[in-house]
């Protein structure tokens, strides 16, 4: 096991800059992950860890080893990919322990190797079977482990769920966590799903056009997100963005462009006049017939423990969780209100938190 330090990472494929001085520190055994969009950058800071992809410039260090100039097979890393990429003329034991034979390992020590991974797995009983006569879950488990039985100082993951079912994806995100927790390696995961992020990491990197936006442990992220990307890409459904300017009438009050009113919580370090993007996250507006906001429902989603509600409030968009099952259909109005407490303000020309 190692730690791993990004320092000052740029990288261009031609002129187009895509990685422009990322720095990150992950600590020995620590479960990163690499969140944001597509196109971010996240995958191809991925492959120039492990070797796949040069660097243009700055310095990545597994351990004490500055590994710029290393190839893959010398960084003593293991990367399981979105595709599996099994040997179909092999078994799962052929499969698992086909690296370490490339090495000139015993064949005695291969098959403890593999057995050791097989039963941490839960693949003692298909060690003999062909890919092709695998499901996807399983699969997977059979290139995890390959990585595995390397016992390698870092384990390097690029999207590897993104080929499975959503009910697999969740019972794997609980594999891959409890095996990490248990094995105990250095582990950096890319992906695209901020769920998979939230659940699964210690610490998230979210990147934005290959410049880091905000790095924290997950609920650091929920709670306070640095920017407007950020909170919008944290959370599901995503933050509530509503742009308007603070007055306080006895109340502070959120004033929406189209004269619209919402009674908030006066914090953020903001005053009376300014102009804000307020955001609040859509579990943290409930109804209130007493003191709510009337809101035309646009659309609304029964997911059995909640409602999800599509409104607006005046010309803006809001979306709010609701834990009751309302009886209400589209056109219709209903009292919202914003808990207190929980709103987020941002500067509008930058997109960035104001001091609370």
């Amino acid at each position: 096991m190692a730690s791993v330090e990004i320092e000052n990472v740029r990288k261009s494929f031609g002129t187009v800059g895509v990685i422009h001085g990322v720095s990150v520190h992950i600590d020995d055994g620590e479960f990163v992950i690499l969140v944001g969009p597509s196109g971010c950058g996240k995958s191809t800071l991925l492959r120039m860890i492990a070797g796949l992809e040069s660097i243009g410039s700055g310095l990545i260090r597994i351990g004490d080893r500055v590994v710029n100039q290393l190839e893959p097979k010398d960084r003593d890393i293991a990367m399981v990919f979105q595709n599996y990429a099994l040997y179909p003329q092999m078994t799962v034991a052929q499969n698992m322990g086909f690296a370490l034979e490339l090495k000139g390992v015993k064949k005695a020590e291969i098959d403890a190797k593999v057995n050791e991974a097989a039963e941490i797995l839960g693949l003692t009983s298909l060690l003999k079977r062909l890919p092709k006569q695998l499901s996807g879950g399983q699969r997977q488990r059979v290139a995890m482990g390959r990585a595995i039985v390397r016992d390698p100082q870092v384990f390097l993951f690029d999207e590897p769920l993104s080929n499975l079912d959503a009910k697999l994806r969740v019972a794997m995100r609980a594999e891959i966590k409890s095996l990490q927790k248990r094995l105990g390696t250095t582990t950096i995961y890319v992906t695209h799903d901020q769920i998979e992020a939230m659940t699964m990491a210690d610490k998230i990197v979210v990147l934005k056009d290959g410049v880091i936006e905000q790095v924290g442990s997950p609920l650091e992220l929920y709670d306070r997100p640095a920017n407007v990307f950020v909170a919008g890409f944290i959370g599901s459904p995503s933050m509530n963005m509503l742009s308007g300017t603070i007055e306080n009438d006895g109340g502070a009050r959120l004033v929406l462009g189209s004269g619209a009113s919402i009674p908030i919580a006066k914090d953020g370090g903001v005053k009376p006049g300014d102009k804000v993007v307020f955001g609040i996250r859509p579990e943290h507006i409930e109804l209130d017939p007493d003191n709510g906001i009337e809101a035309r429902i646009e659309v609304v989603e029964p997911t059995g423990a909640e409602t999800h509600v599509l409104a607006k409030i005046g010309d803006a968009d809001v979306t709010c969780v609701l834990r009751e099952r309302i009886t209400v259909r589209e056109g219709e109005t209903i009292p919202l209100a914003f808990a207190r407490g929980h709103g987020h303000f941002f500067a509008p020309e930058t997109g960035a938190r104001l001091a609370d």
